[in-house]
């Protein structure tokens, strides 16, 4: 990282998280404290007390007049709750992004900017309409911009074109590529790149592999859905069966990249079909493992040799269940969304500070990986 101690901001630096971003807003302050050399002092404390009938305000407790703010927001941390007529009620990804709003609406306009970074995009996965369907994440964007936010920050989006939602502002889809491949390197440092295949559990994921295999030269294939469209449940057409296009993967190591490891059915059924193919280790990397329906199966699978690990970065909550989990790897972004908040600020390209390509490279060399030319 270049000397920032003498570099201009835009403007002074504030940073707003909303519940259960709390740790995650300190360690950001203290990675930038530390590249400008001096005592970090940008959280702006916020509150966001509630009535008993659930409704809730946001009151922050500081000037932010003249500030570039940025409002750091995990929509899907279900540790978080409040007290509705008596009962604990869960925080859901529709109570955080309110409290997102909430936020702005404190700022009543006395902000330089406002950035607002939302590490897992909500609404992400209702991202198009396909039939007489809400538009979530679209709508989303649209009404953030509306009230004045002018960059937002993700990572890995379900679908990058849903920037096109607000082609006047600002929306920056960064991938954790170099933080997973680094963790992945520094806990299985034994394993043949040359002997790997990248796996794309649907078409979906493919562009994802396909970077992986582009700057690695490992082979890539990948998954399709089959999906009995003459049945809906849940609000979508059930699986199938998932099909293998690609080369033989008979005594080689596997990664399987994907965005989400929601409920994990996909990805348990992928794993049977490689076993059954004859793969020898599978490790996985999860931009957000979420693990919606718990860990019984997941547990059952790796007991049974099905997979070796699961890498997920700590962009998203991370329960303690997950945390002490042998098959779970949790890889820091934190520093990287400090970058981001850092180059903002000061106005610096986010493309040439952030690009993890000769990351990647010179990591290789590190390891000895010699990649094609």
């Amino acid at each position: 990282m270049q000397d920032l101690s003498k570099e201009v901001p835009f403007s002074p630096l504030a940073i707003i998280g909303t519940r259960g971003t709390e740790e995650m807003c300190k360690r950001i302050q203290r990675y930038i404290g530390e590249w400008r050399k001096e005592e970090p002092n940008y959280i702006i404390e916020a509150s966001f007390p509630r009535f008993g009938t659930g409704e809730a305000k946001c009151i922050i407790n500081d000037s932010v007049r003249g500030k570039d703010v940025f409002i750091i927001a995990d929509c899907f941390n279900y540790s978080q709750t409040y007290t509705m007529h008596g009962m604990t009620v869960p925080m859901s990804p529709d109570d955080h992004y309110q409290d997102i709003k909430r936020i702005i609406s404190a700022i009543s306009g006395k902000a330089s900017r406002i950035t607002v970074i939302m590490p897992m995009l909500y609404e992400s996965r209702q991202h198009r309409r396909t039939a007489r369907e809400s538009l979530d994440c679209a709508f989303m964007l649209h009404e953030l911009a509306s009230l004045g936010v002018e960059n937002f920050m993700t990572f890995d989006a379900h679908d990058d074109r849903v920037r096109n939602a607000i082609p006047l502002e600002g929306l920056d889809n960064l991938m954790p590529t170099y933080q997973m491949f680094k963790a992945f390197m520094a806990n299985e440092s034994d394993v043949n790149i040359k002997n790997m295949v990248i796996v794309s559990p649907d078409e979906g994921a493919l562009a994802r592999g396909m970077y992986y295999s582009s700057v690695l030269g490992i082979q890539l294939s990948m998954f399709y859905k089959r999906r009995d469209y003459t049945v809906v449940k849940d609000g979508k057409n059930p699986i199938v069966a998932h099909e293998y296009l690609g080369d033989d993967v008979k005594g080689k190591d596997i990664i399987v990249v994907d965005d989400i490891l929601s409920s994990g059915d996909s990805f348990l059924h992928v794993l049977d079909k490689l076993k059954d193919m004859g793969a020898k280790r599978i490790f996985a990397f999860f931009t957000f493992g979420l693990f919606c329906n718990g860990f019984d199966v997941i547990d059952e699978y790796y007991k049974a040799g099905k997979f070796d690990r699961i890498y997920a970065t700590n962009s998203v909550y991370n329960s303690p269940e997950a945390l002490e989990r042998a098959w779970f790897k949790e890889v820091n972004v934190l520093k990287y969304i400090a970058y981001y908040v850092e180059a903002v600020n000061i106005n610096k390209s986010v493309g040439l500070m952030l690009d993890p390509t000769a990351k990647i490279h010179a990591l290789c060399d590190k390891y000895g990986i010699e990649l094609p030319s």
